[in-house]
């Protein structure tokens, strides 16, 4: 079991295992989708690190709450209630069309009672989860070393978080895109996003991006572009965006994206990872913020004073 606090990750090591992972998370994130109020920016969809592995926390249904949990240390997928329900099953090289069914098999058992749109958002095919045979692959290691990855990142993100009193969201791991993200707000309108993302309402992206912000993730990529990368991009985005000295050094901006990124193993390799990775956010932050005539006197504060109550 690799306990390195940033560990290695090798994108052609790790990519069926995560290809049927992040399935499998599209799954239980639909639940919460459905189960949950809607709230705003979508943030009632998204998952959550945990000691364990990933979780959806409460969610509510007509026999009070229950929460679904990917453990990534014993690995199962459990499932509680508040009632003292429980059920769970192996987390294996199993097709997405048998995690699905056996899934939802479980939930019926408990008396919880959910229909979802069952296929996946945000990725370029569209298999229905019942029928997708194809992506089967879960090496527990692998996957183990990618949540350990995803525990150093958050905690780095959390801190990161505390020093904004704007609105800003939790941190929190999409599974549309299977990213770990945080994103701060301005307070101000934005203009009406143009979408664009695979089988993704336009009304949905519209409303995620209803007000200005400044947002940064973790993403493990794809076969397009295969190497684990922290990213930050504003919306709307200013001319001078891309223009700005933002650091570490190893950080660059992709005109083609829009986007400021950071290889995560210059942060892996650094003497101080979270020094490094905390630069590279705060310093994109700044590059957004200041660009966009952000009221940053309003939003951010200095919290240290309290350390000592």
């Amino acid at each position: 079991m690799n306990t390195t606090q940033w560990p290695e990750l090798q994108f052609e090591t790790l990519k069926d295992t995560m290809a049927t992972v992040q399935l499998w998370t599209q799954i239980v994130g639909k639940i919460r989708l459905r189960k949950m109020p809607w709230t705003n920016h979508s943030w009632h969809v998204s998952l959550y690190i945990s000691p364990t592995g990933f979780t959806t926390c409460s969610i509510p249904y007509k026999n009070g709450v229950f929460q679904i949990d990917f453990d990534f240390i014993e690995h199962q997928l459990n499932i509680t209630t508040n009632s003292g329900g429980k059920a769970s099953f192996e987390l294996k090289g199993q097709s997405v069309a048998s995690f699905y069914n056996e899934l939802f098999a479980q939930l019926k058992a408990l008396g919880i009672e959910v229909t979802i749109h069952a296929a996946p958002n945000e990725l370029p095919h569209a298999t229905p989860f019942a029928k997708d045979e194809a992506h089967n692959t879960y090496d527990a290691s692998n996957m183990h070393t990618l949540w350990q990855a995803l525990v150093s990142i958050h905690n780095v993100f959390t801190q990161f978080r505390a020093k904004f009193i704007g609105k800003c969201s939790p941190v929190h791991l999409f599974w549309g895109g299977f990213d770990l993200a945080v994103t701060r707000f301005s307070g101000n309108t934005a203009p009406a996003h143009p979408g664009g993302m695979p089988h993704m309402p336009l009304p949905v992206m519209q409303e995620a991006y209803s007000h200005e912000v400044s947002s940064c993730g973790f993403w493990p990529g794809n076969e397009q572009a295969p190497h684990p990368v922290f990213y930050a991009y504003c919306y709307p985005t200013p001319d001078a965006f891309g223009k700005q000295p933002v650091a570490p050094k190893e950080a660059f901006y992709s005109e083609q994206m829009g986007e400021f990124f950071l290889p995560y193993d210059a942060v892996r390799q650094a003497n101080n990872p979270e020094a490094m990775l905390m630069e590279f956010l705060e310093t994109t932050y700044a590059a957004a913020a200041n660009t966009g005539n952000w009221d940053r006197a309003a939003l951010e504060f200095d919290f240290s004073d309290f350390e000592t109550v």
